[in-house]
């Protein structure tokens, strides 16, 4: 029972979770009072610890401040509320339409790479476009859970195949700190710790570059992609908030041409 209690008050209090994010925004209560429709006063009551905001405060609050769903459920836990998104299995029955839209988004998406992550970047799901990407690399970082990072910028992985590892690498940390900074998740600063102690080295697209490809080799082949990042919109669940589909396209016609041949895909199930 002390271990329990101990543990409870040290958990955060509501206000210093607001506090927290409202700092992280670069926001001044007086502003974020403003857009919230709420007093300056019961504001910073509120970060203060002399004022329980009500769920509906709270959410409004989050809302403007664009908390992660997962961290305002724990903003709402931590003043007493039940939280108010859920967190549902892909398997689950609920999800049943989320599983069928994300394979017809990969399906739909072939002869071209494309994968679905979550916000560890854990791969969840793929299409076949993606197996020519994996030739070569160690079967270690092939096991479940495949983390598409690590994959990509690990010197057993893709990396070695890359001829703009440098560039490559430079947008992945860029990215990677970029959320960081949104989401405060620790495990994504770990991650990103561990990417940047790869080998590699590390450039920035230049000012005039409009997007950062990948080009890659492939079974004697130097394809070429963009990529696009697909999120569900105004989400209420917390896996699906946390989903995201990365679809790969040619970004020239030969890296077309060969994908829609299909050589490589040919090539690749052969091998195997």
């Amino acid at each position: 029972m002390a271990t329990r209690l101990a543990e409870l008050s040290n958990r955060p209090r509501v206000g210093e979770l607001i506090r927290h994010w409202r700092s992280t925004r670069h926001l001044t209560q007086q502003g974020l009072a403003i857009e919230c429709g709420i007093s300056a006063r019961h504001l910073s009551f509120i970060e203060t610890g002399r004022s329980n905001p009500s769920p509906q405060v709270i959410i409004r609050v989050c809302e403007e401040l664009d908390v992660p769903l997962r961290h305002r459920n724990d903003i709402l836990l931590a003043a007493g509320h039940a939280p108010a998104y859920s967190e549902s299995a892909l398997a689950e029955p609920s999800m049943e339409r989320v599983s069928a839209a994300l394979i017809r988004l990969l399906d739909g998406h072939m002869p071209f790479p494309a994968v679905v992550v979550d916000r560890h970047w854990f791969m969840v799901d793929a299409n076949d476009g993606i197996d020519p990407l994996l030739t070569g690399c160690a079967p270690e970082l092939l096991e479940p859970p495949v983390n598409v990072l690590t994959l990509s910028l690990h010197p057993d992985g893709m990396a070695p195949r890359i001829r703009n590892l440098p560039q490559w690498r430079g947008h992945v940390l860029a990215r990677l700190e970029h959320q960081i900074r949104a989401t405060g998740d620790v495990e994504l600063a770990r991650l990103h710790d561990e990417l940047r102690d790869y080998p590699g080295g590390t450039d920035h697209a230049p000012l005039d570059s409009l997007l950062v490809p990948l080009t890659i080799a492939v079974d004697g082949e130097e394809l070429s992609f963009f990529s696009t990042t697909t999120v569900f919109g105004t989400p209420m669940d917390v896996t699906v908030a946390e989903l995201a589909i990365e679809s790969f396209f040619p970004a020239d016609e030969h890296t077309g041409r060969i994908l829609r041949d299909g050589a490589l895909s040919r090539h690749s199930v052969d091998e195997a």
